[in-house]
């Protein structure tokens, strides 16, 4: 592919795809569909393809983290994600790949649907359960273990001449019979009706209540033997599993160990043809090298093992028609066309709206009001119209034409230049006054609990607030005089807001909304600038240098904070008492500033994560993978063989771990190992 600045373009992937698994995995609540992510991770994989020099850039996260629900747990080993096929010949490429490394055909693989819940680890000790986790972020997860108890399906007790340590990883899920028991309970009750299964399940793991945890009836599959296999005597991935059938886990039936990719394909097909007659929903296929030895010769990258591969099935496409198209504005007054739909039921639920992204892309579509469209949505959270049934169109039909002007405040539609979206520059916009403080007091941002859209809409009404900083000055006289707020929830808002004034730097950032501006880039620059003054005065210039930031970031930043609307927030939320600080700076000395220390294994006295820490914490950079860019590797026990090969072929320094107090120390070695 061809493109001006793959630096900017690596960077800006890199970023929104680590927002989009925060999304999904930190908060449940997903942006975009399944098949548009992995559209980023194909673009993002084409330019690290075609410039390898970059590729220290592509800084991607394994899952997420949550936002301190429960408490934290770091997982013996890192939970990897897979890489994707999506086609016959993606699956082909992958298997000439493993040949080529190995020197040799794989001998056997082992076939698993793919199940769409949430991934969680298991550890017994003497035979019973002591902790179950969340992948989270592949090294931090989330302590679910007293939820965890409460499924049925997960033995609390193995049997007796189990290994001291045993840990199973598996796939929570909430099957289809069950979530739809659910939704027709909420129907009945006139509540809203859940988006899909594996959110559903998501969302149960994470309550506070284990018994609402009971209540929904989740299940496990389990997929994995993590600790325990060697002393188990088990040398192939089948032969974990059905040990671990032996035990009395569930282990999928539909487990399949064939020897041809040939006949991997026909798994996938049969697979694909079933997938409706399961109780629970599938979105493709795991294929994975069975025998150890050769998992083990193969390695891993950063964040996917090469012996595994999961094949994604196309998304489900459905008819319906197309009733008409409307305009929302939302928080930084972009105006996004959707598509309000003849009720359809695709990937789990019911869909009346749909998202028709931008204007250009509904002229690309072609669609208009009155057509029959298709519609894909399997699973995700929000549908999209993928194109019009042309044959089936009324005679009448008109074309859809953008409005020119705001359909909440009625001012102009601007389209910046070398963008795809237009705008309501209205920073008054009652559509964007919405929006941006639900988007404020949100998770995501300052984390206000109470302040929920139903509660932000009654208070613009009544006009206790008009922006986020009026938040903190609320006639709460005139809000205990509403309707539903009695003393007690009154209280609870004013506690909510109090704590939030502490929340960091970055949250605060996240909150103002400012346009192309996410929390990794808000994180990256609290930890540079270290308060919002010196943010709020920078240059873009400036700004675009902060790594992970670029110049479209810059612009962005610098243009928020040179209006008056912002520096009249700015001198609002400081006589609040909000926090305007960032983190505090390191007092150690910068020995390893400029440099970049791969960390390979764990290093004696710290976690994994605290070992990279050490090297940011004295100016380095600590990326998860080898490149020409790399100073030295520092190899820690059981360090990752791929990493030691690609340093002794790229020349770069090994220094083993007794080494690495010197190296923070005075940035450098006398001799490596």
């Amino acid at each position: 592919m061809t493109i001006s600045d793959p630096k900017t373009r690596i960077l800006e992937l890199s970023a929104e795809i680590n927002r989009h698994n925060q999304l999904y995995h930190g908060f449940d609540a997903p942006e975009i569909t399944d098949a548009a992510f992995d559209a980023l991770n194909v673009e993002l994989n084409q330019l690290l393809e075609e410039f390898p020099e970059l590729a220290n850039l592509a800084n991607l996260s394994i899952g997420a983290k949550a936002e301190n629900t429960f408490e934290e747990v770091s997982h013996s080993s890192k939970m990897l994600s897979l890489d994707n096929a999506f086609d016959a010949e993606e699956l082909a490429a992958w298997n000439e790949r493993i040949d080529k490394q190995l020197g040799d055909a794989v001998g056997r693989y082992v076939c698993e649907l793919k199940i769409d819940g949430v991934a969680c680890s298991l550890r017994y000790e003497s035979g019973a359960l002591v902790q179950a986790a969340t992948r989270g972020n592949g090294v931090v997860g989330e302590d679910i273990t007293l939820n965890v108890k409460t499924i049925n399906s997960i033995p609390d007790r193995l049997p007796s001449g189990v290994p001291d340590v045993v840990e199973v990883r598996g796939e929570i899920y909430m099957d289809i019979a069950t979530f739809e028991a659910l939704n027709e309970a909420q129907t009945e009750a006139g509540l809203p009706r859940y988006a899909n299964p594996r959110n559903t399940a998501a969302g149960s793991l994470r309550q506070k209540n284990p018994e609402i945890t009971r209540s929904r009836n989740l299940s496990f599959w389990a997929y994995q033997l993590g600790a325990g296999a060697d002393e188990a005597n088990l040398t192939s991935h089948s032969q974990a599993l059905d040990w671990l059938d032996s035990l009395g886990f569930p282990v999928n039936p539909e487990r399949k160990y064939v020897a041809s990719i040939s006949e991997v394909d026909e798994y996938i097909a049969w697979g694909l043809q079933n997938r409706h007659d399961l109780d629970y929903e599938i979105d493709g296929v795991v294929v994975k090298v069975d025998d150890y030895t050769k998992q083990e010769a193969l390695g891993a990258t950063a964040r996917a093992p090469r012996w595994a591969i999961a094949f994604k099935y196309p998304p489900e496409e459905k008819e319906t028609k197309l009733l008409d198209i409307h305009v929302s504005i939302g928080r930084t007054g972009k105006a996004t066309p959707f598509a309000v739909l003849e009720p359809v039921f695709v990937g789990g639920s019911t869909v009346q709206m749909a998202t028709l992204h931008n204007q250009d892309q509904v002229a690309l579509k072609g669609v208009r009001p009155g057509d029959t469209v298709v519609v894909r949505k399997a699973g995700d959270v929000i549908p999209e119209v993928l194109r019009p049934v042309e044959s089936l169109r009324p005679t009448s039909s008109k074309p859809w034409h953008f409005p020119t002007e705001c359909t909440s405040c009625g001012e102009p539609l601007r389209r910046p230049e070398g963008e795809a979206n237009n705008y309501c520059e209205n920073f008054v916009c009652p559509a964007q006054q919405q929006a941006r403080i639900e988007y404020f007091t949100s998770r995501t941002a300052m984390d206000i609990e109470g302040f929920g859209e139903s509660t932000v809409a009654l208070f613009l009404k009544e006009e206790l607030i008009s922006d986020v900083a009026d938040i903190y000055f609320m006639d709460w006289e005139a809000v205990g005089n509403l309707a539903g707020f009695g003393s007690i929830s009154v209280s609870n808002l004013q506690t909510s807001i109090e704590k939030s004034k502490e929340k960091p730097l970055a949250s605060l950032l996240v909150g103002f909304g400012i346009r192309h501006l996410g929390p990794s880039g808000a994180t990256a620059l609290a930890e540079h600038f270290g308060h919002l003054d010196a943010i709020a005065h920078a240059k873009d210039t400036e700004i675009a240098e902060v790594e992970g930031v670029g110049a479209k970031i810059g612009e962005s930043v610098e243009a928020f904070f040179a209006t008056e609307v912002a520096k009249d927030l700015i001198r609002r939320l400081r006589e609040a008492g909000v926090n305007l600080e960032g983190p505090e700076q390191s007092s150690l000395r910068q020995t390893l500033e400029g440099k970049s220390i791969v960390i390979s294994g764990t290093v004696e006295g710290y976690s994994r994560t605290g070992a990279q820490d050490a090297v940011k914490e004295r100016g380095g950079k600590s990326p998860g993978s080898v490149s020409n860019k790399t100073d030295y590797v520092v190899l820690g026990e059981n360090p990752g063989a791929s990493k030691i090969s690609k340093a002794e072929e790229l020349g770069i320094p090994v220094i083993s771990s007794d080494k690495f107090q010197q190296l923070l120390d005075t940035g450098t070695v006398s001799t490596p190992r």
